[in-house]
């Protein structure tokens, strides 16, 4: 048996709360990351400062129904190489993840019991919880979660998981070929044989070549789903899983149905018999229209624009959240001249007023954002002066850069969710006053995801993730799957590393700041907003919550005849 000790870290994060020196979010997260049970942690909260730690206990809730919901259904053959939260949310109620982070950011273990880390964060020892089952009978092992890992880390799979993890359990190295321009070609593989250790049939350890808080959430990235190794990776209707549920109909751009094949390991629901998908298309209309009329009881991604018809609804319940949710505009290096010239998108972020555009695109629901993907709810987030409009000093930038006449570009978009084209439309208005003139391509949703990451200028939509160092990770990080824009600075680099290091919010802040204003200067972006978020549901929808990245956990919902 593996010798379970809890990381020293865990007294420190403990005494800095009762301190003060820690608030409860950034101790709540912290101490369940280095393997303290959320149960624990919460526990501690309560004995520090006398509030209830009882989380309400669920209901009593009906059995039965089906629950039919307005989601988009993209094609989910290769669930490793996901680029959306709608793509996974399709077949989440069948395959599942090693680890969850709920709506209150807190990660606890799901197929991975529990887990400690050594002190200095480089050793992770991750315990399988035992007696789960796949659906066809076949018992669940630590072989099921290393194939996985190993899959999303495969050069050939391209997962952005590669992004997270390429700081701690990747290298780069020469392949022995030359591109056209007889450069050589570059690769990554594991930084070292025994990276991902096998110690017993129910037990996995990470040995990394650098310091890493944030392994278990990173479990969680939505790309990361275990899927049965048998299948080599593929995913459709009919496929093993661990959930409760079977995909039993999926058809792109039309329609999917999970129906519940018995109890889950957890011993929580299913309550659910059945969950329909409808996919109503870019229409804005169509998505009040099914809601309104009762033909589903849920709509997911819900634009800012249709709230107030929601809100009219008497049978619906609004549910919100706070999130790190955006978009940014982003150009792609190696596409144009203008791309490769960072003077250019900075001049572009100076002609930008974020908190018009946020009161004009999002009712000034959310936040301005100050072009660097850290938000103020990120816990390294650091404070740097404010981001103002400067018109002129765009205009001189871009004189500066050759073009005293301005520049021409196009961007690419989709035409849903609505804020999107609304926020790019006011953009394109304010850059016309420093003479950046701006073509939109809208193109139907389903054609833009094909070329998200591939167009030479682009607005692009991101979702929430708990922590900064992972956004940063996932985009911008040098030569990882989700870098649309072909950032690559080794300073950036070099700094996310150190940073994701770092259990000191305070010492990963100082760094951070370092990264935020990097990005300012030298980054690939505009960003115009943060968004606050919601879900608009039938009242007869009973155990939903909105995860501040757009999760469902179907196992936890009912329908109240």
């Amino acid at each position: 048996m593996v010798e379970r000790r809890e990381n020293h870290h865990i007294n420190t994060v403990r005494r800095e709360f009762a301190e003060g020196k820690l608030d409860k979010r950034e101790f709540l997260r912290t101490s369940t990351l280095l393997g303290l049970s959320s149960a624990a942690a919460y526990a501690f909260v309560g004995k520090v400062t006398g509030e209830s730690i009882i989380r309400p206990a669920r209901a009593d809730m009906p059995m039965g129904g089906t629950m039919r919901i307005a989601l988009r259904t993209i094609d989910l053959k290769n669930p490793h190489t996901f680029s959306w939260v709608i793509d996974s949310n399709a077949c989440r109620g069948v395959v599942e993840y090693m680890t969850r982070t709920g709506v209150d950011n807190v990660t606890r273990g799901w197929l991975v019991e529990s887990w400690e880390a050594s002190d200095d964060l480089k050793t992770w020892t991750l315990h399988v919880r035992q007696g789960i089952k796949w659906r066809n009978g076949r018992d669940f092992t630590a072989e099921d979660c290393i194939w996985n890992i190993k899959h999303c880390l495969d050069d050939a799979t391209g997962s952005s998981v590669q992004g997270l993890m390429k700081g701690y359990m990747l290298e780069t190295y020469e392949t022995g070929e030359t591109d056209e321009s007889g450069n050589p070609k570059t690769a990554t593989r594991l930084w070292d044989a025994n990276a991902i250790e096998k110690v017993d049939d129910f037990t996995i350890r990470l040995n990394c070549q650098a310091a890493q808080l944030a392994v278990p959430e990173h479990l969680f990235h939505y790309p990361f789903l275990i899927l049965d190794p048998e299948e080599g990776g593929v995913f459709q209707p009919g496929s093993n899983g661990t959930g409760a549920f079977d995909l039993v109909e999926y058809n792109v751009g039309k329609n999917g149905k999970m129906v519940k094949v018995g109890s889950h390991w957890s011993g929580n629901g299913p309550y659910l018999d059945a969950i329909e998908i409808v996919d109503v298309g870019d229409d804005q209309s169509a998505a009040i229209g099914v809601l309104a009329s009762k033909q589903v009881h849920v709509v997911d991604g819900a634009d800012i624009m249709q709230l107030p018809a929601f809100q009219n609804m008497p049978h619906v319940q609004i549910l919100t959240a706070t999130t790190a949710q955006t978009a940014v505009a982003r150009m792609r290096a190696g596409t144009t001249p203008l791309a490769d010239d960072p003077r250019v998108v900075k001049a572009m972020r100076m002609a930008v007023d974020s908190a018009l555009i946020l009161q004009l695109a999002h009712a000034n629901l959310g936040a301005p954002a100050e072009h660097h993907h850290v938000a103020p709810i990120h816990p390294e987030y650091a404070t740097l002066p404010a981001w103002t409009r400067d018109v002129e000093g765009a205009k001189a930038l871009l004189a500066e850069a050759g073009h005293p006449d301005g520049i021409d570009l196009e961007i690419a978009c989709k035409p849903d969710p609505a804020w999107e084209l609304a926020a790019i439309q006011g953009m394109v208005e304010q850059w016309k006053e420093a003479n950046i003139r701006v073509a939109i391509n809208v193109m139907p949703s389903a054609q833009f995801w094909e070329i998200w990451d591939k167009a030479p200028f682009g607005f692009t939509s991101w979702t929430h993730r708990p922590l900064g160092v992972m956004v940063l990770g996932l985009a911008y990080r040098s030569g990882v799957p989700w870098n649309e824009s072909n950032f690559s600075n080794a300073k950036f680099d070099e700094l996310l590393t150190k940073a994701e290091g770092f259990l000191d919010v305070e010492k990963r802040r100082e760094v951070m700041a370092e990264i935020q204003a990097l990005m300012q200067e030298e980054g690939p972006i505009v960003q115009p907003i943060w968004r606050a978020v919601y879900i608009p549901a039938d009242k007869s929808v009973l155990g939903m919550e909105t995860h501040p990245t757009g999760y469902y956990f179907w196992e936890n919902y009912a329908i109240q005849a």
